[in-house]
């Protein structure tokens, strides 16, 4: 299933909403590697302090279940698994003075370790 992503609307099959920010540096990235069959698969496996973790990367595999929707021209891949969990975040790509990189708003985390690379 392919849902569009349009300013106008930010429900999604998947649940999962990227920034304009997180769309532009994902997009630059996937341009970098000169691939276009490759999506940015966001996923929770257990792991880390807290229980789970989440896993941010770049895929060509479809998998059944898999929900994709597409942002900025960028292909979002939810695993059916990954999507209760995921539903509700929003991903954002930061680039400060004190912090760069991707980040996953999520407000079904009931609370994440001190080093904030995991939830429960």
């Amino acid at each position: 299933m392919t849902v569009s992503q349009t300013p106008e609307s930010t429900q999604t099959a998947s649940g999962v909403v990227l920034s304009d920010a997180a769309a532009t540096k994902a997009k630059a990235l996937l341009d970098q590697e000169g691939r276009d069959d490759l999506r940015l698969r966001v996923a929770v496996q257990p792991g880390g302090c807290s229980g789970l973790r989440y896993q941010l990367f770049f895929d060509e595999r479809e998998l059944e279940g898999d929900v994709v929707t597409e942002f900025g021209g960028v292909g979002v891949v939810v695993d059916r698994m990954s999507a209760p969990y995921l539903t509700g975040a929003t991903i954002d790509f930061v680039d400060r003075i004190d912090a760069q990189g991707f980040t996953i708003d999520n407000p079904n985390a009931q609370g994440s370790c001190a080093c904030g690379d995991s939830f429960h």
